[in-house]
């Protein structure tokens, strides 16, 4: 099963006024997800642009939503509690070059 996580900033100025501690935070949170990704977890992820606010996005795979939230949960970023939300949803179809047919 695919899922659709979205990582939501800890205030509408981020970015642009990211503290080093959020830095290095963030720094973390890409290398779990590349990590997931080399596992064959992770189909893409980053940041997204959005004016009106930006946030980050990752599409995964998981058994089953348990094992998606679990991988979300795991992120190191809404680990330390610094005020970042999330949302995961699942996504009925996924269809990329790589995807079974």
């Amino acid at each position: 099963m695919y899922f659709l996580f979205r990582l939501l900033p800890p205030r509408p100025s981020f970015p642009a006024d990211m503290t080093a501690e959020e830095g290095e935070l963030m720094g973390t949170h890409a290398e779990y997800w590349r990590g997931l990704m080399a596992q064959g977890q992770v189909v893409a992820f980053g940041p997204v642009a959005d004016p009106r606010g930006v946030y980050g996005l990752c599409i995964l795979q998981a058994p089953d939503a348990g094992a998606a939230a679990a991988l979300v949960e795991g992120d190191p970023v809404l680990r330390a509690g610094r005020g970042f939300g999330s949302e995961l949803h699942p996504m009925p179809a996924c269809l990329h070059p790589a995807a079974p047919a």
